[in-house]
């Protein structure tokens, strides 16, 4: 996939009803930038990086699998300049101020789970590609909700990776590398096990289908498609659930699943098929545990699942594209078993939220866990004319501001001009 620098303009990345708030926004933040860094700010660019959205291919992943993902236009904003020092200071809004030596790229085990981590190793992913890296200063602000499933750390990732391309790369650096750089600093830098899909979705942009079967070259289809025309709004509500602590539930899902599929010496589950889950499946219980087995039995129908959504939309048939959405949200929950943590069996916010989108749907539209699960959101397609209805009853038991309409954004990780 080859890349051209994208200058893009608000009315590209919001809403129309939204332009308004966020240029206010990015005006804002080049306020805050200039008085956080008492510089007068000639030289400032302004860069957006998405959350995204999982529709389908629930932790497939990383076990190679296929997905359907979104960019959203829920984002992290920064304002940026150069500086001829190798140094990269993020000041985020409300956060303490990051910052590393870019001639300092080792990892380094106290830094495991912080801002600096993400940086240092989205760094040392440039130099290891043989890509240009060089200082800079940012002020950045998000609104990528935090835990949500629209994945803040893989957006923040990519901001950083957008930088250091638009800065020293002249905007052309591949956005599947830029992916894959983001998934190497989470995995090696920042501690934890993701697959590529947080990161592919953030980057790449748009609505798109990715098969992972070759994670160095995976194969992405634009899927274009306007949920207006079918008459359902893309919702996320945040279900208050703290990911605190949760890191080992969602390592444990990988690591059973590639356990499944070393003990056919395979290193992922895509090498097989259900047919071997079934024939070896007596042995299989005994040895890793039925969780681990209807793990990787989720896997395998996942898979057929984003085929199957993504034919539904090609033909337009809206209704079976929600029916398979209902049928991943029902897979997610009994068989991966990621709606809540065996650790924390008193908070089941995630659940609380499907029943009351299964009610206040009244047997229309669709909704399932969203993104790894055991915290955070779930995702609803709700019809037109019980939007406002279903906004209501969900914000009666989280909160105001918990209901989101998403916006598809067509581009990723960019640059901005306001004019």
């Amino acid at each position: 996939m080859a890349t051209q620098p994208i200058l893009a303009t608000l009315d590209l990345l919001y809403k129309e009803e939204a332009l308004g708030a966020q240029k206010a926004r990015y005006e804002k933040a080049i306020a805050s930038y200039k008085d956080y860094f008492s510089s007068n700010g000639e030289k400032i660019r302004l860069f957006s990086a998405p959350g995204r959205t999982e529709v389908g291919g629930n932790h497939t992943d990383h076990n190679c699998g296929k997905v359907l993902a979104a960019s959203v236009d829920m984002d992290i904003i920064a304002v940026v300049e150069p500086l001829d020092d190798p140094i990269a200071v993020v000041k985020s809004e409300g956060f303490d101020e990051s910052w590393i030596l870019l001639e300092e790229l080792d990892v380094v085990e106290s830094e495991k789970n912080t801002t600096n981590a993400l940086i240092r190793g989205v760094a040392k992913g440039f130099k290891n590609k043989g890509l240009k890296v060089g200082g800079f200063k940012a002020y950045a602000t998000s609104n990528v909700l935090k835990g949500s499933g629209l994945s803040s750390s893989a957006a923040f990732e990519n901001l950083i990776g957008t930088i250091f391309s638009y800065l020293y790369n002249e905007g052309k650096v591949n956005p599947v590398k830029i992916a894959q750089i983001s998934q190497y600093a989470e995995n090696v830098y920042f501690g934890k096990p993701s697959g590529l899909m947080d990161q592919m979705a953030s980057s790449v942009g748009g609505f798109v289908a990715i098969d992972f079967k070759d994670v160095e070259s995976p194969i992405i289809e634009n899927v274009n498609v306007d949920f207006d025309s079918f008459g359902h709004a893309l919702c996320i509500i945040d279900t208050k659930g703290d990911h605190a602590d949760l890191t080992p539930d969602y390592a444990a899902i990988p690591a059973e699943m590639k356990a499944i599929a070393n003990y056919f010496s395979v290193p992922e589950l895509r090498h097989l098929c259900k047919h071997d889950i079934i024939l070896n499946i007596n042995a299989l219980r005994v040895r890793f545990g039925d969780r681990a087995v209807l793990r990787a039995l989720h896997f395998f129908e996942e898979n057929k699942r984003v085929e199957k959504l993504v034919n539904a939309l090609k033909r337009n048939d809206f209704q079976a594209f929600l029916d398979s959405i209902n049928e991943s949200g029902n897979s997610s929950y009994k068989y991966l078993q990621n709606v809540y943590s065996n650790s924390h069996v008193e908070q089941q916010g995630l659940g609380i939220g499907l029943n009351i989108a299964e009610f206040a749907l009244q047997r229309k539209g669709a909704s399932r866990v969203h993104g790894g699960g055991f915290a955070g959101t779930i995702q609803a397609f709700v019809p037109f004319e019980l939007l406002k209805e279903f906004k209501m009853e969900m914000e009666k038991v989280f909160g105001g501001n918990t209901c989101h309409v998403l916006k598809i954004r067509p581009v990723g990780g960019c640059e901005v001009t306001l004019g």
